[in-house]
This record gives structure tokens, C-alpha cells and sequence, in this order.
């Protein structure tokens, strides 16, 4: 007998891009094998762009550019062999690849007041749903902003444009074959703010007023090329230009001035653009002949019971002439009103003020006098009480150094004994080196400390420290002793502390604090920066360092704080260490749109919603569809998992209502429901009847089954639902049985089948992964059997 001719190789299902090539092959154990192939169940003999080619035991159907119609199944049959294998065709959204380049690799600029035009054209199998991003959020019409679309087209116009639309706006293109996002940057570039004020004046003198000012907080998009500089006398009604200045220098010094006259200044930012509003100061006035400055505060000699002596310094700027004496003022503590000490100035630096008030603690202060006139007065004298002198306190007790380290020794002590009821006021702490005999003030602490931190020392650096007490009668005996520094810590490079309780990833409900805490080492202690998507930390964010970690912290969440955040440890000498990771801002959702009700199959309706604005954002946004049958019923859950707007429910029966609510879920939680407002019912049927058909004389009626449009392959997307359909003929009708991998699926409720006159219907529900698979109908009567095939595959929801 002649060996059989069996397969080598069968045909393997293929997944091609519209426009792309495609190739099915098989190979058989004979080379005198003729094949024919078949397209869903029909033979093919020719085909636009499609090429059949045997080579030796191949054989190849080969498509040069794979078009929706070439979608199907197709099967080889050649002698005793027989393979099928399915072409899916897959037409995501796409863009010319140069107009992309061009869009996302250079920004769009326009001018402040013109009018701005994005056009983007786009290909793939509709409907393609546009959505135009900002700031993450979906941009819609307004009286400045427009977003068109057409089948083939998506343009963004902005009539008059402004500083506040530059930023990066995304376009989302979105089909059941993919989603297509584009990232384009727009530039609005304008004339600059005014400078920051508000203007300093720096120096006013009889010869030169100086006015300093800040750079615009918004250049215009330009960088500031110059300022220019403006001035006009008070009572006067032009201004006159005084000069300008370069970009980096931001005051000015005019000595076109005139004795006791008063101006106005104004400043401009120039860049490319043109020149911008001014800022204004107020009224300056230059000064007339100099008087002297202000001495420092007086300082308490001695006092009794009636008598106080002070004495002051001479004041470091004198004015243009010599000083002639001094004004002298005395006030009692807690009142505000100055008293004239002399009639006339006083020439010395000391002067004993009398006919005080036993008891009374007094302030004092001086001003300083000159042929110009009185200058300003010092600040107050600490306060003194006119009484007899007591005795001052005693020494502090057990001064000692408690602990120290490279840079720092920590002294303590214990208060002095009180003496004659002279309570101790506070303590005062100094220090000088062995070098030197000069001792250096370093704290003045109040009375209840007894303790401080002495910082700022070099590694191994001896000192002497001293401590003496304060009272109301002076400063006591001071207690001294020797102390040194400890050895310099070793020095350690920068390095962050990760392990498993720093996370690389977080997701933060909006309103929830943010609180992310890394520790580090380094000796000396190293610089830490903390960054937001490469630039500083937003002002609201509270960054604390201390004890060898890091914390950053922002108290509220909001969703434009996403993103990736870094730190960074520098040890000043450019080593650098850095940890960066990432932060989501999530909520709970917002409820779905309206919900429209359709009966597209018979006993059956079709739930579809406006979708929740929180798509904009959460990606793995879900919904879930339930129904109750009065107003007042339970809830059930019919359909959970749902990652479209789509919902078909199947066991609806006459005569009853149904009320349907649609809540949008997340990891976080559930929305609220958006529900029906009026109930949906399918009414029962009052009678039935049947129009036989009429027969025709002299034909044969009974004809085995066949199929008129047979079943064709389906590609959905996760969550859907599918429509399998075909058309039979044949006498009696046929009966008709669906099955999936060779499984019967009479019964199972998560199939719908109908049959209408011989056009034959398989919808599944909610697709799922597990559903994908070979289907196939059988059509059966007393004549004969016939069958068609198809195969669903599944894509996940992008």
C-alpha cells in the first residue's frame, strides 16, 4: 500500500500590525501534494494581496500587506492532511513617525496674545477615543480652549494664549488594539513681570541715594537682558531716565541729587520681548547736613538709694562735624515716655543721674549732638534698681566638663548659695584659648540653666572655660577651669542606609501625610538635598536632618505631588550618593457618568455609563454593576472585574422592573453609586403565533443543513463582551448546539444563545482570559449535520 502523507509542521496562528507582511507555512511528508486553503470555511482560488507558494514539502500563504479583510481563519488540506491556524490583524492608533519626532522632541513655541493651533493626524481602526492632557488632568472646551476630533484627526486650539498654558500636555490615542499617548511641551513667551519688590533703599545721603530691587518672579520666558532705571522729583510731573543696568546687577546709585529733596523710583525688566511694567517706590528723600549715629547703650557704673551712674561711648559715625555733647533720657521700667536727664547736652562721657526713686529700676539712653542736630538715640541701658549695693552672689558650685567630642565640650554646674536674699538672675559663660589672655562672652543663659554646649573647637584644642552668676547687683565671682576638645571623629564617606523598611515605591491616598525617613552615615556630617523630578522640593514639603537620618515630610498629599523623588548626600569635596524612588497619589474615585439602558438582544438589556473622571488618573480603575428588582429590594452584584463601560444582563424576565447602579472601585475603595432613575422592564407577550411558510410546489423541502455566512474569528479586549454570529439554512430547521473546546454550553449561564429564523447568536459576557479558545456551532436535522469554527482570543485592557 502507499505510505500515507502526514504533516511535519502545522500551521501556527499569526498576530500581524495592519500594513505589515504576514505568512502562513506548513510542511507535509510528500512533495506531489497539491493543497488548497481555505478562509473561514470558504476556498480560495485568489485573493487581493495574497500569494500561495509551494516550495518542495512548503507550502505558504503569504500576504504582503495585511488589511481587516485578510483577518480570519484559514485552513491547508492536501491529500490525507489537514491544518488550521487564524490571522489576527491588529490596527492600534498610530502617528506619522517624523510629524513624532517633531512634536515630542521640539517644544511648540508661540508668542503671549497670539493664537495656538496643535493638529495631529492619526491612523487605526476606529473608534479611536482622543482625550487631550494637562497637568494629568483631561482638558475640555472653555472661551479660550478647544479640542476637535474627526475619524482621522485631533487638533487643540487656544485662541489667545498666556504664561499659564505653557507646561506638558499629553495626547491620549486609544483603540481595542492599543493606546497611543504623546508627550508635547508648549512655550508661551512674553514680556517679563515687573522686578520683585518692594524697592530698598540702601543708602540716602546728601550726595548718593541707592535703590536696590529683585529680579521678576516670571521672566517672560526670555531670560532679563537689562533694567532700566527711571526718577522723579516729588511735585513734578515727568520722569526723567537715570541710566540702566545689566542683567545680574539689581541696584542702582544716582548722585544727581539735591539736598532735603524728595523722588520717586521706578524700575523695568527688558527681555527679548519688550520691556515690563514698572515698580514703583515710595518717596525717598536725600539727606541734608549728616547728624551723628547712634551711640551704643550706656553702661550701669554704680548705683544707691537715690543715685545711678552710666556711662557710653562716642558713636562710630559722628556726622560732618565734631560732636558737641550728649542728650541724656531716663525712663522707669515698663513705661514708655522718655525724660530729659539735663537741660543742656553733656560734654563728658559719665554722668551721675540724681533724685532718683529709692526702689525704682530705671532705663537710660543717649543721642549724640553736632552743629546739624541731634542724632539717633542709643538703645535702652539694661534696666537698673536705685538702691544701696548688696552683696554679689557666690561662685557656682561642682563646675565640670559633663561630656565632649571633636568639635564641642559640654560644661555643668550646680547654682552658688543665695547670700542676703541676692537671688541668682541667670549665668554668664566664657572662654579663651591658652594662647591668649583675652576671655570671649558665649552665652548669657537664664537662671534655671545650668548646663551648655560649647561648639565651634578644633579636634584636641585646650581652652579655658569660666562661669559666674548674675544678679541684680552685678556679676558674682566667676569659677574657671581647663577643658579640651576630643580626637577628630574618622573620616567616613557619605552613604545612605537603605534596607528593607525604605521603599522604592509608595502609594499615598490624597490627603494622607507623606512621611519618608532614610538614614545615612558620613564623617564629617554630609550635605543632604532632597529633589522632586530633578528640581527643589516644593516649599510645602518640611525636610528635618539630624542624628544620621533624613526625614521629608508633607502633611496633605495632593495628586501633583506624584512623582520621583531623590536624596542626595554630598560630602563638600564631590562625592556624591544618591537614592531616588517613587511616589503615586491616589483617592478614592468618582462616580460613574449617567447610565443609558438598551435592549440590543431580545430578554436581555445592555447597561452602558459615562466614564469616571478619576480614568484621568488611576489606572487600575475597575468597575462593578448591580441590580435590585423594587425600590426598596437588596442590592446584587451582577458583574465585577469591569474594565470598560459596558455591561450586557441576560436573565431578564417580563414583566418585572429592574433598577441598575454602577460604582467605580479602586485599591483604595469604592466610589459613590451613579444609578437609574426610572425602572427597566421588558413587557410579556399577550399571545404568540407562527406564519408557516408557504410551500412551493414540486420542491424537494427537506435539505440538510448548511451554513450561509459562516462563524469568523474575534479579537476583544479583557472585560468586553463578544458577539459570535452565522447564518444557517436547511429543512427541517436545524437545531443548534454551541460548544467551546468540545464542550456543550446549552447550559451554562455565562453563555447567551439565540436563534431568529436561522441567524444564530453566542454572546459571551465580561470576557476573561479563560475564554478564549475554539468555538463551534453545530446545525442538525433528520437530513443531515453541518459545523463552523472560530477561534476568540483574549488581549489584556490596556
Amino acid at each position: 500500500s502507499v505510505p500515507r502523507c502526514y504533516l511535519n509542521k502545522q500551521l501556527a496562528t499569526v498576530r500581524v500590525l495592519k500594513g505589515d507582511p504576514a505568512e502562513l507555512s506548513c510542511t507535509v511528508s510528500k512533495d506531489n501534494v497539491t493543497g488548497t486553503w481555505f478562509k473561514d470555511g470558504l476556498k480560495l482560488t485568489s485573493m487581493d494581496g495574497v500569494v500561495f507558494e509551494k516550495k518542495g514539502l512548503v507550502h505558504k500563504l503569504i500576504i504582503n500587506k495585511a488589511e481587516d479583510i485578510h483577518a480570519g481563519k484559514y485552513r491547508f488540506e492536501g491529500g490525507d492532511v489537514k491544518t488550521e491556524a487564524s490571522i489576527f490583524v491588529e490596527d492600534p492608533p498610530q502617528v506619522d513617525k517624523v510629524l513624532l519626532k517633531n512634536l515630542t522632541s521640539v517644544p511648540t513655541v508661540a508668542k503671549a496674545g497670539e493664537g495656538v493651533k496643535l493638529r495631529i493626524p492619526f491612523e487605526g481602526r476606529g473608534p479611536i477615543r482622543v482625550a487631550w492632557l494637562k497637568d494629568r488632568m483631561e482638558l475640555g472646551d472653555d472661551t479660550r480652549i478647544r479640542v476637535d476630533k474627526t475619524d482621522t484627526c485631533t487638533t487643540l486650539c487656544i485662541s489667545s494664549c498666556d504664561r499659564r498654558d505653557c507646561g506638558d500636555y499629553k495626547v491620549r490615542l486609544k483603540n481595542d488594539s492599543g493606546v497611543l499617548e504623546i508627550n508635547l511641551k508648549l512655550m508661551v513667551i512674553d514680556k517679563p513681570q515687573p522686578p520683585a519688590g518692594p524697592i530698598k533703599i540702601v543708602e540716602s545721603s546728601a550726595n548718593n541715594i541707592t535703590i536696590q530691587w529683585k529680579p521678576p518672579k516670571d521672566d517672560g520666558g526670555k531670560p532679563v537682558q537689562r533694567y532700566l532705571v527711571e526718577r522723579q522729583q516729588v511735585g513734578r510731573n515727568n520722569w526723567e531716565t537715570l541710566g540702566e543696568t545689566p542683567r545680574s546687577c539689581t541696584s542702582f546709585t544716582t548722585s544727581k541729587v539735591e539736598e532735603e529733596t524728595s523722588y520717586y523710583f521706578r524700575v523695568r525688566a527688558v527681555n527679548a520681548e519688550g520691556v515690563s511694567d514698572a515698580l514703583e517706590s515710595g518717596e525717598v528723600k536725600a539727606a541734608g547736613k549728616a547728624t551723628p549715629g547712634a551711640p551704643d547703650p550706656p553702661e550701669i557704673i554704680s548705683a544707691n538709694r537715690d543715685t545711678i551712674t552710666i556711662s557710653w561711648k562716642a558713636p562710630c559715625k559722628t556726622g560732618i562735624s565734631q560732636i558737641m555733647g550728649y542728650i541724656v533720657q531716663k525712663r522707669k521700667k515698663g513705661t514708655v515716655t522718655w525724660l530729659p536727664v539735663t537741660n543742656v547736652p553733656v560734654k563728658d562721657k559719665k554722668l551721675k543721674v540724681s533724685s532718683l526713686k529709692k526702689g525704682v529700676q530705671y532705663e537710660f539712653r543717649v543721642a549724640a549732638v553736632n552743629a546739624a542736630g541731634t542724632g539717633q538715640p542709643s538703645d535702652p541701658s539694661e534696666p537698673a534698681f536705685a538702691r544701696d549695693p548688696t552683696k554679689s552672689p557666690g561662685q557656682v558650685q561642682d563646675l565640670k566638663v559633663s561630656s565632649s567630642d571633636s568639635t564641642s565640650v559640654t560644661l555643668t554646674w550646680n547654682k552658688p548659695e543665695v547670700q542676703d536674699g541676692n537671688d541668682v538672675k541667670g549665668y554668664e559663660v566664657e572662654m579663651r584659648p591658652c594662647n591668649s589672655l583675652s576671655w570671649t562672652k558665649c552665652f548669657t543663659l537664664p537662671a534655671e540653666s545650668t548646663s551648655c554646649r560649647v561648639q565651634g573647637l578644633q579636634a584636641r584644642e585646650k581652652l579655658f572655660l569660666r562661669v559666674r552668676p548674675l544678679s541684680d547687683s552685678g556679676p558674682g565671682e566667676a569659677s574657671e577651669l581647663e577643658a579640651c576638645a576630643g580626637a577628630a571623629a574618622p573620616v567616613v564617606p557619605p552613604r545612605l542606609l537603605i534596607d528593607d523598611t525604605v521603599k522604592s515605591f509608595l502609594v499615598i491616598k490624597a490627603g494622607n501625610p507623606i512621611r519618608v525617613k532614610i538614614p545615612f552615615e558620613g564623617s564629617p556630617e554630609p550635605v543632604v538635598t532632597w529633589l522632586k523630578d530633578g528640581l527643589p522640593i516644593p516649599s510645602r514639603a518640611a525636610v528635618s536632618t539630624k542624628d544620621g537620618s533624613t526625614q521629608l515630610l508633607l502633611r496633605t498629599a495632593e495628586l501633583s505631588d506624584s512623582g520621583t523623588y531623590t536624596v542626595e548626600l554630598g560630602d563638600g569635596l564631590g562625592k556624591r550618593e544618591t537614592f531616588s524612588f517613587q511616589v503615586q497619589i491616589t483617592d478614592i474615585p468618582q462616580p460613574p457618568g449617567a447610565i443609558q439602558l438598551e435592549e440590543n438582544v431580545p430578554n436581555t438589556v445592555t447597561v452602558t455609563w459615562e466614564p469616571s473622571a478619576s480614568e484621568q488618573w488611576e489606572k487600575n480603575l475597575y468597575y462593578t454593576v448591580l441590580k435590585r428588582e423594587s425600590q426598596k429590594g437588596l442590592w446584587h452584584v451582577l458583574g465585577d472585574l469591569i474594565y470598560n463601560n459596558k455591561f450586557t444582563f441576560t436573565r431578564v424576565l417580563p414583566g418585572r422592573d429592574y433598577y441598575f447602579r454602577v460604582v467605580a472601585k479602586n485599591d483604595l475603595g469604592a466610589s459613590d453609586p451613579s444609578e437609574t432613575v426610572q425602572p427597566w422592564r421588558i413587557w410579556k407577550k399577550k399571545a404568540e403565533f407562527q406564519v408557516k411558510a408557504q410551500k412551493y410546489r414540486g420542491v424537494n423541502q427537506n435539505q440538510p443543513p448548511r451554513f450561509l455566512v459562516p462563524l469568523k474569528s474575534h479579537v476583544v479586549v479583557t472585560g468586553s463582551e463578544c458577539h459570535m454570529s452565522c447564518a444557517v439554512g436547511g429543512h427541517p430547521p436545524p437545531k443548534i448546539t454551541w460548544y467551546k473546546d468540545s464542550r456543550d454550553l446549552s447550559r451554562d449561564p455565562n453563555y447567551f444563545c439565540t436563534n431568529d429564523f436561522g441567524v444564530c447568536s453566542l454572546v459571551v459576557l465580561g470576557v476573561t482570559k479563560k475564554d478564549e479558545g475554539q468555538y463551534m456551532v453545530e446545525a442538525s436535522n433528520e437530513v443531515g449535520r453541518a459545523f463552523s469554527k472560530a477561534f476568540l482570543a483574549i488581549k489584556g485592557n490596556s
